[in-house]
């Protein structure tokens, strides 16, 4: 006889991997079930997924990880509400009638829109953008009202901008389009629409912290912004915590799905970040630190990003957050790992990066895909400077980890100037994260305290939180913070910086040179 219990499912749906965990109230991880999906780079800055691929393998990890909790002794009825949580700002369009997409999904750090951009801006630029009938605003009055309007920059990053690569350069999508069957969506309106029912219920909807990443929605009204529209078939925008449909066939047929939110808001949620002036940061693919701000739109004049947080409900209020990007984290330990040869696997670069005390004056910007935050440069390039016939893998390790600590301080220091106060102390988590090394290498070059928690599984309770407060699970509301107090109360260690404040300064001021070195170099161009 299998045991009854009360659970929360959480599919996460990262750049490289699904996995779907089940959580008890505490957040213990009961059962969990994870595989990588494949990586497709068809040209240089190109990257795709294959949405059916990602479909899959979420089919294949619910599954799977209800094999195991039945095999553990507990019914897969113990679980009562799922939620999603995914990689942001990666474009999928597909076919409303026949649900297959119409091509592969442009992944987040994809590059390929230079151009597109560089037509955008010249648009800004010479035509400028209609804010309200008769009233247009260009220049630097145009980028401001997209701000404004969006909390956005132009960028390859965001989802809008794909969206027209598609349009323009594949035919399926644009005759789509024409014809009145183009569905668009990020990676958790497509895994709903599937989860539900595909075509036959037809579930086009996309949750409040993902829509905020397209460059379409008003971040005041949290509805499509009007003015930015002219060829879009979009999903209807919902809140992060309510109840969205029902999983329609498999293990868990019946059981809601209640929460919904990108992965980096999650992770904020996760780490238990509700209130104004608490941040955390996430070390996967990219790296991702955001500062929540509360009910108010705080506006970067640092290189920042407005960003949807959360909201609660369809009818409570959206609480914002300050975010921070970085285009390449955990992803440039893979390229150590794949390209370069240099270890077998990824933990490995602490222990490889360990033999070297320091990076013998060697930095790596890690420009893979331009730079982000607070830089806003796709024309950027990784570079890697400061070598001679003394550096060895070991330097060149060391400097991996370097880059990332900082581009973190970079963000931080943005931070500080927008928030107006100082922050001492960052919560962190993501895979890069379980390195010692690489946390301490953060805490010194950053010159704060770095907090990491035992259960980094915080994107995934992210939505699991989200999921259960839609149905009151546990006596969980999103809007009283203390009805989490039980929840990821396992300790965390800490890591204190250790480096003279002189050579940290002295390091700080030779990467900012190494940044102005990389930047320029591939400079995207108008060619319609």
């Amino acid at each position: 006889m299998l045991k009854q219990g009360e659970f929360v499912g959480s599919l996460d749906c990262g750049t490289t991997s699904v996995r779907f965990i089940i959580f008890d109230r505490y957040a213990n991880i009961i059962s969990q079930h994870q595989l990588e999906f494949p990586q497709y780079y068809e040209q240089p800055g190109w990257h795709d997924h294959d949405p059916l691929e990602i479909q899959e393998h979420s089919r294949l990890c619910i599954e799977e990880s209800i094999n195991l909790l039945e095999a553990n002794g507990w019914s897969k009825d113990s679980v009562k509400v799922i939620g999603i949580t995914n990689q942001r700002e990666t474009t999928v369009a597909w076919n409303k009638h026949t649900g297959k997409p119409l091509c592969n999904a442009i992944v987040w750090d994809d590059s390929r829109t230079k151009n597109t951009v560089a037509h955008y801006e010249r648009k800004l630029e010479t035509i400028g953008l209609q804010v309200e009938p008769g009233v247009w605003k260009k220049g630097k009055d145009g980028v401001e009202a997209l701000r404004e309007l969006t909390g956005l920059p132009l960028s390859t990053y965001f989802s809008a901008i794909k969206l027209r690569w598609m349009l323009d350069h594949i035919p399926e999508v644009a005759q789509a389009h024409e014809a009145d069957e183009l569905h668009f969506g990020t990676v958790e309106s497509w895994l709903i629409y599937n989860l539900v029912g595909g075509p036959e219920i037809g579930l086009h909807i996309c949750e409040v912290s993902n829509a905020s990443r397209t460059l379409l929605m008003n971040m005041k009204t949290l509805k499509w912004e009007p003015c930015l529209l002219d060829f879009f078939v979009l999903p209807k925008i919902v809140s992060t915590s309510e109840v969205y449909g029902h999983i329609s066939e498999g293990a868990l047929k019946g059981v809601p799905i209640g929460g919904l939110v990108g992965d980096q808001q999650g992770a904020l949620i996760g780490n238990k970040c509700l209130q104004q002036g608490e941040a955390k940061c996430t070390y996967g693919t990219g790296g991702f630190l955001l500062f929540c701000t509360g009910n108010e739109i705080v506006k970067s004049t640092h290189g920042l990003l407005s960003t949807i947080a959360y909201q609660a409900g369809p009818n409570s209020p959206p609480v914002y957050a300050l975010e921070g990007s970085i285009s390449v984290a955990g992803s440039a330990i893979k390229w150590l790992r794949d390209a370069m040869g240099f270890i077998e696997h990824a933990a490995e670069v602490n222990t490889l990066a360990a033999k070297e005390p320091t990076t013998g004056g060697v930095y790596f910007v890690t420009a893979f895909s331009g730079l982000l935050a607070p830089y806003w440069d796709p024309s950027a390039t990784g570079l890697m400077i400061g070598l001679s016939q003394y550096t060895n893998p070991s330097h060149i390790a060391r400097a991996t980890l370097e880059a990332n600590a900082f581009q973190t301080r970079a963000i931080i220091e943005s931070m500080n100037l927008d928030s107006g106060a100082d922050l001492h102390t960052l919560k962190v988590d993501g895979g890069m994260t379980n390195g010692d090394l690489a946390m301490s290498v953060l805490a010194d070059l950053g010159g704060f305290r770095v907090i990491r928690p035992e259960m980094r599984e915080s994107t995934a309770l992210g939505s699991a939180l989200l999921a259960g407060a839609a149905i009151n699970l546990f006596g969980w509301d999103m809007s009283k913070p203390e009805t989490f107090a039980e929840v990821n109360t396992a300790g965390s260690k800490e890591f204190i910086t250790s480096m003279p404040e002189d050579e940290r300064e002295r390091k700080w001021v030779t990467w900012k040179r190494a940044v102005e070195r990389c930047r320029g170099w591939d400079v995207g161009v108008d060619d319609t």
